[in-house]
């Protein structure tokens, strides 16, 4: 099997905005994990939970994946019925659309579906998500804050706990396109232990068995590695201060890259290789 289609679990995690029309090398991607699996669309974040369904309904089956379900949770209630986790049984893969990261937390943290989720995950099944369904992925999630400017030592950065499907990273995603690097940077220097890891639009990471990570698509990663820096002025200065922190590593990857999580180390490749395994069986 080639570097891509492992049967080993795996998170897709996307930066939003993935092709749709092209290639598709991304939503390729779930689809080949997939397999002749069971694909579950979930549109909890989304205000448009229909649109987005029928949108990647069709894309899915394009694609070759032909079992596509729906996951459409509007209440807590509904995240606890037996009705919304018999729509997981059996699957092997979860979908979750973009929207509003708080609504996927606060209807499915600590209900059954969540659960199961999980175990799907844990049993060697693909968790993917895209835009807010990337946020959530991570123990702890970016909520808010400001993204173009220095981060600020009383800033809005807002923070809340996600799914917790992969510990150790926090995820920012239209990373490049909206200027999100200066909140990236508040989150890792408050929290040297996370890697802060952000993906631009049409680029994700899928990570295998939370040990390592592969670049796809059109943009790049940025990763910010706070585990060895010398100073922050979080606590030395007032709120209104820019934030200061030294020695935090930066490392830019794109397609095909590799990042281990483990020894926190890139490592190049080659981008068409991707392009191979992904496109070369059409």
């Amino acid at each position: 099997m080639t570097e891509l289609r492992r049967s080993d679990r795996a998170l897709i995690i996307i930066g939003g905005h993935e092709d749709k029309e092209g290639d598709k090398l991304i939503l390729r991607a779930v689809a080949e994990r997939v397999g002749s699996g069971k694909l579950v669309v979930a549109t909890v974040a989304s205000e448009m939970p229909e649109t987005l369904w029928e949108e990647y309904e069709h894309i899915f089956r394009s694609l070759g994946v032909k079992h596509v379900y729906k996951l459409s949770v509007a209440t807590r209630e509904e995240a606890m019925s037996d009705g919304s986790l018999r729509v997981l049984d059996d699957a092997t893969g979860v979908f979750f659309t973009g929207g509003d990261q708080v609504k996927i937390t606060s209807q499915l943290g600590c209900s059954k579906v969540c659960e199961r989720i999980q175990e799907i995950y844990e049993s060697g099944g693909t968790i993917a998500g895209t835009s807010a369904g990337a946020s959530v992925m991570s123990e702890t999630m970016m909520v808010a804050g400001t993204g173009s400017e220095t981060h600020r030592i009383g800033g809005a950065l807002r923070l809340a706990p996600g799914l917790g499907l992969i510990r150790g990273i926090i995820v920012d995603q239209h990373f490049a396109e909206r200027g999100r690097i200066g909140r990236l940077l508040g989150a890792v220097a408050q929290n040297p232990r996370i890697l802060g890891i952000g993906i631009d639009e049409n680029t994700a990471v899928i990570v295998e068995r939370d040990r390592k990570f592969t670049v796809v698509g059109e943009g790049g990663v940025c990763i910010l590695d706070a585990g060895s820096s010398t100073y922050t002025n979080l606590t030395d200065e007032e709120t209104d201060r820019a934030l200061s922190a030294f020695d935090i590593k930066l490392h830019m990857l794109s397609q095909g890259d590799i990042f281990d999580c483990q020894t926190r180390r890139p490592k190049a490749r080659a981008a068409e290789v991707v392009e191979e395994e992904l496109l070369g069986s059409r």
